[in-house]
């Protein structure tokens, strides 16, 4: 294409850039504009992919007909059927009428896919076969219907690995891709970025009636070296947030870390700090000690149990029976439904990792005499000494020292 036909179409649609990746992706799209066969084009989120469908619609024979965008991934797998394909009136519940989907509506015209890596499997099937022979049936219908509609489709998943994963089907990705386009991703371009940024800061600086800000060389050279894991748009968004939030109209390199990572390699997504800025952190940190808490009470209640079956397994041999048999009182826990939520999630872990068999209480029991008695008798035995007298009964020093207060003899 000469460069004086590439400079227009770029006039046209607003597309900012001299990338060689990206000439190449628009060039590609107004060859295959005038033959009528689908196009499949690939590209990260961001990237700007929506702009080339509209160019080849516009350029090939079917322009004066209707165009429609369909974003496969926003539409809930039980109706893209009826999105799609129509229904006729009674088909399901809502089918107040019938309606003919967008390849009823768009016949003659094209349609473009987007994300249509998303697609339900049993939509893929339907849709192959409206690529090859132009039919369909609507949902709740019986009879076959035809449509005459270009698609161009696009996705930012490897549709390969999905493939191979059973998410996609083989023979609807052969025949989208029968021609596919490149969309080059935003860290490849260049000084494309620059000329990105300049832009949304001046529609900023329009729209809003402030002062435009203006990038240093080591900012620039620092805005090009950073990844742009979210493309253009994020580079949109990144320009907006330092023109609403910078007191500087000169951007230097300290004021631009601030908005994107410090990491020039990384790939995450920046984060701007503000003052009262909610975390996480402590949240999490709490839960975790209600979940550490939560266990180390119930292996404590385990060995308690533990130990009292042993004992009452050594009395009832010893030939002792009615007031004698041994019990333990346990600090009462708190009921699970009026448990926090979060706090009930880890509830349900704690009690899946360590289950208790409980024992049924013998009736009749004068069971706090015993138990005092066993501490006495474990303590004098230990000289005393409350860490060994809690080994000998099996229990936690918390829990020895929580009897003893208990039943008074902690002074």
């Amino acid at each position: 294409m000469k460069s004086s036909e590439l400079q227009n179409i770029k006039q046209r649609y607003n597309i900012v850039g001299n990338c060689e990746a990206l000439n190449n992706a628009l060039d590609d799209a107004l060859k295959v504009a005038p033959i009528d066969i689908s196009v499949l084009i690939i590209g990260e989120s961001g990237v700007g992919k929506d702009i080339l469908p509209r160019i080849i619609h516009d350029n090939s024979p079917r322009r004066r007909e209707k165009y429609f965008v369909i974003n496969c991934g926003a539409i809930p797998e039980g109706t893209i059927d009826s999105e799609l394909f129509g229904h006729v009136k009674g088909s399901f519940t809502g089918a107040i009428n019938d309606s003919p989907g967008y390849f009823g509506v768009a016949n003659k015209g094209t349609l473009f896919l987007d994300e249509v890596g998303e697609l339900p499997m049993a939509t893929q099937a339907r849709l192959l076969r409206v690529l090859e022979n132009g039919e369909y049936i609507p949902v709740g219908a019986t009879e076959v219907r035809k449509t005459d509609v270009r698609i161009v489709a696009a996705t930012n998943v490897n549709i390969e690995k999905a493939i191979s994963e059973g998410r996609f089907r083989s023979d609807l990705y052969y025949r989208l891709n029968r021609v596919n386009i490149q969309m080059p991703p935003l860290r490849d371009r260049g000084e494309d970025i620059i000329l990105l940024f300049r832009l949304f800061a001046m529609e900023m600086a329009e729209k809003y009636r402030m002062d435009r800000v203006v990038l240093t060389e080591e900012a620039k050279q620092m805005l090009m070296r950073y990844k742009w894991p979210g493309n253009i748009r994020q580079l949109k968004s990144v320009t907006e947030q330092i023109s609403i939030f910078s007191t500087e109209r000169q951007i230097t390199p300290e004021i631009l870390s601030r908005f994107i990572p410090q990491n020039q390699e990384t790939t995450q997504l920046a984060t701007i700090h503000s003052e009262g800025e909610h975390s996480f952190e402590n949240e999490r940190e709490i839960l975790y000690k209600i979940l550490f808490e939560m266990r180390s009470n119930v292996n404590d209640m385990r060995r308690e149990m533990s130990s009292l079956k042993k004992q009452m397994e050594e009395i009832q041999s010893n030939g002792h029976t009615g007031s004698q048999l041994p019990t333990t009182q346990l600090t009462p826990l708190t009921p699970y439904n009026s448990m926090p939520a979060p706090t009930q999630q880890l509830a349900e872990v704690a009690e899946a990792e360590e289950y208790i068999e409980p024992l049924r209480e013998p009736e009749n029991l004068n069971v706090n005499d015993w138990s005092r008695q066993a501490l006495e008798k474990a303590l004098n035995r230990n000289g005393g000494n409350r860490k060994k007298a809690a080994q000998e009964l099996g229990i936690s020093d918390r829990t020895l020292y929580r009897r003893l207060k208990q039943y008074g003899m902690d002074k």
